[in-house]
């Protein structure tokens, strides 16, 4: 739900001209971000105002019943295809290279998928990188067995910076102050997920991981080469949110960043 924010800014962006060669999101940041390349301004919002109360799309319900806390059917199929269509058509025409970012379980390493025409194996990623332990089952696609990006690359920074970009604009939903600590309830995990060992090190790995790239985008944003957009605070929105006003409160931080920033991202870009 922290990804309402971004879906905020990245609306700014798009009611602006704002378009990029290239763009990788993890987590709720390709789940939400995946609309930018279809140029759907305001879908996020609105199917999230729309469906947030229905158990199928998030709740305890769902993760007893199907073993995914976000309904895998109906967000990536029931959602796209017929209550609040997903514009696949525009999404294969427009040129943004956009990858999805997810954890290989059984290596605990980042795999990039490059989205092609939003179709259902370009769905399935997309649910991949959405999928945390614990709150979704593992994802199969060909034979690999997928969860959330997050796990091993949160911030694809050095991804982009790799495939040739040299100006970047990154979105982080953490304010600067914000520091990843353990899992309080690490050992459960562990002994949940002790079918994956590298995974489960990937994991314990991961505050680390997280808070050295969080230091990365400083030490880029300080030479100019990164322009970086963050909460001001805590957004403090919890997974399973319902209530409208903090919804449309969490994409309105967003928006009002980006529309205070927008001259300077142009300059920046440009």
């Amino acid at each position: 739900m922290r990804g309402l924010f971004t879906a905020g800014i990245l609306d700014v962006l798009m009611e602006n001209g704002i378009v990029f060669q290239k763009a990788a999101g993890v987590s709720a940041g390709v789940a939400f971000g995946c609309n930018y390349k279809s140029r759907q301004i305001g879908r996020v919002l609105r199917y999230n105002l729309n469906y947030s109360s229905d158990w199928r799309y998030k709740s305890y319900r769902s993760l007893i019943l199907t073993g995914d806390l976000y309904g895998a059917d109906f967000c990536y199929h029931e959602l796209p295809d017929k209550l609040d269509v997903f514009d696949t058509t525009a999404f294969e025409a427009d040129p943004l290279e956009f990858y999805a970012v997810a954890t290989d379980v059984m290596t605990g390493k980042a795999v990039y998928h490059l989205l092609k025409d939003g179709g259902n194996e370009d769905l399935e990623w997309i649910r991949a990188s959405a999928s945390m332990p614990l709150a979704s089952r593992v994802v199969d696609i060909n034979g690999q067995k997928l969860l959330d990006g997050g796990i091993s690359d949160s911030i694809p920074l050095e991804f982009l910076e790799k495939k040739g970009c040299n100006r970047n604009l990154v979105i982080l939903t953490q304010p600067l102050t914000y520091t990843k600590h353990q899992y309080h309830y690490f050992k459960a995990i562990a002994a949940a997920l002790h079918r994956y060992p590298a995974l489960v090190s990937a994991l314990k790995d991961r505050p680390s991981m997280y808070n050295a790239q969080v230091a990365y985008v400083k030490v880029r944003e300080a030479e100019g080469s990164a322009f970086v957009l963050r909460p001001p605070s805590a957004l403090n929105i919890p997974p399973l949110e319902k209530d409208p006003d903090e919804i449309r409160r969490v994409y309105n931080v967003g928006r009002d960043l980006a529309l205070s920033k927008l001259d300077e991202i142009i300059d920046f870009l440009s």
